[in-house]
């Protein structure tokens, strides 16, 4: 079991998981801003690793108390701390200093309980999430107490309590992360973590901000469309063709 965002770190828990297990994605739709472009990429990264079924929830409950800027219009999603220029070098530097006002609260409870009710259901043994604590945004919920804390919730409240947490990619930095993806040719193309545009991404919010540095620390290039990042250079807009055209594993 897969819960499968549509972004980068999803993407690449997800072709873990699609290597070693008959694989199930679970993607929740929450009222956030890119929810059907989000939607648009864990549909296609779950036919692209070829999971064995993919479900669709949607999450009315954030939308409607509001309190994040990625589900609460009145609260813009604010740029990096770079966002204006000056390069990436220093994007992630105030990550984890502070909980920023995209954080969505206790989200990720919502989407492994969810999981863990269709494991059961499926006899499935292990669910999967792409949570990163390193390179973040200092989300509480990405920390590996959390999820420790949640393997117990799982042991004590489940038939069986031998569902797994995987957390594979917790400790990586988003560069390892990207270079992961390559070995693992997961269809990196197909994600999306912007947290406001749907038909580019703005290149400007933390999560544009801390991707576009990954893929420059691993010294490839960002297949995605960027709006407005000419001073980041034309290369970036060029969806690293000859990268992305190579044939994807089997």
């Amino acid at each position: 079991m897969v819960c499968l965002s549509g972004g980068m770190d999803s993407c690449v828990c997800a072709a873990l998981a699609a290597r070693d297990y008959d694989a199930y994605a679970l993607h929740c739709g929450y009222g956030q801003r890119t929810e059907e472009r989000e939607l648009k990429s864990a549909r296609g990264v779950a036919e692209a690793l070829g999971f064995r079924d993919f479900l669709h929830l949607r999450l009315d409950l954030f939308r409607r108390i509001g309190g994040s800027a990625l589900t609460d219009d009145r609260i813009d999603v604010p740029e990096a701390a770079d966002g204006a220029g000056g390069g990436l070098e220093h994007a992630s530097t105030r990550a984890g200093s502070a909980i920023p006002v995209t954080y969505v609260p206790f989200r990720n409870a919502h989407f492994l309980s969810a999981a863990v009710s269709w494991a059961e259901v499926l006899g499935a043994k292990a669910v999967f999430i792409g949570a990163v604590e390193q390179d973040s945004s200092g989300y509480p919920d990405c920390r590996p107490a959390y999820y420790a804390a949640f393997q117990e919730l799982i042991r004590q409240g489940t038939r069986e309590g031998d569902i797994q947490v995987r957390t594979p990619l917790i400790h990586m930095h988003k560069s390892e992360i990207v270079r992961l993806g390559l070995e693992l040719a997961a269809p990196l193309d197909l994600t999306w973590s912007c947290y406001s545009g749907s038909e580019a991404a703005c290149g400007v919010c933390e999560s544009c901000v801390l991707r576009l540095r990954a893929f420059e620390q691993a010294g490839v290039k960002d297949p995605i469309r960027y709006a407005g990042r000419t001073e980041r250079g034309d290369d970036i807009q060029e969806r690293a063709a000859e990268q992305w055209s190579k044939p994807r594993a089997s």
